[in-house]
């Protein structure tokens, strides 16, 4: 069989299994290009296809992206709803060729606040797609750290669980994620350094890697060189490497 490595990619030595994206830039790109700031969020939408492929060549596992914040409903409503009609869009247009691809969705955050009809496209592509396992993407939407910390508290109180009996283990059976491995690396996009309420429980231990480059260019080429510098850190989970 003939080579077929990617001599711009080589395979990396240590790839993550699970990283994390905060997906920022969308509207300060539209800015730039002079354009309205919904384009930008759509720019973005279309970006992600490429970085779904490329986890798939780069041997990533596991993919959660922020698309929508609990602080999000305080853009401006003709924003918000649009960004509800770019969900609405990406299910309706993609969701076959994701299925299609080995791509299980999963939803994390609350669907409750959403529109009857996108909680039910939503609700239909994660069942569609939980046998595919090629890559699990999980979408963050309407999701806040803050409150999915919460959530986990009150369920372990209306399950009667005492309190000499939880554990960090516990807690995190009770998060969004439950079942899913904690991240290894979080890239935030746009060059911002805050971690904006995002997987603030599980990523205690995550890598980080800020790129000044805005979500809509962050291309296969950056997607890589933030791999890579992932490869290269030592990760000691505060213990030391001897």
């Amino acid at each position: 069989m003939a080579d077929t490595t990617n001599p711009q990619f080589p395979p990396l030595e240590k790839p993550p299994y699970h990283v994390g994206i905060i997906m920022d830039g969308n509207g300060r790109w539209a800015k730039m290009h002079g354009k309205h700031r919904i384009e930008g969020h759509k720019a973005g939408t279309e970006n992600l296809r490429r970085i779904l492929e490329s986890s798939v060549e780069f041997g990533v596992k596991m993919l959660t992206i922020y698309a929508f914040s609990t602080e999000n409903w305080k853009r401006p409503p003709f924003e918000v709803m649009g960004l509800m009609k770019i969900l609405e869009d990406v299910i309706d247009r993609e969701l076959a060729e994701l299925n299609k691809n080995g791509v299980q969705l999963r939803h994390i955050g609350i669907l409750e606040k959403l529109r009857p009809s996108i909680r039910k496209k939503v609700l239909h592509a994660i069942d569609m797609t939980k046998g595919n396992d090629r890559l699990v993407l999980n979408v963050a939407f309407n999701y806040g750290g803050r409150q999915e910390i919460v959530d986990a508290v009150k369920c372990v109180i209306d399950e009667g669980i005492p309190a000499g009996q939880i554990t960090e283990e516990l807690l995190s059976q009770h998060m969004y994620t439950a079942n899913c491995p904690d991240p290894d690396l979080i890239i935030r996009t746009s060059g911002e350094f805050r971690t904006s309420n995002f997987l603030i429980w599980q990523a205690a231990y995550a890598e980080y890697y800020i790129t000044p480059t805005y979500w809509p260019d962050f291309d296969k080429a950056e997607y890589y060189k933030a791999l890579q510098t992932f490869s290269q850190r030592d990760r000691r989970y505060g213990g030391r490497n001897e």
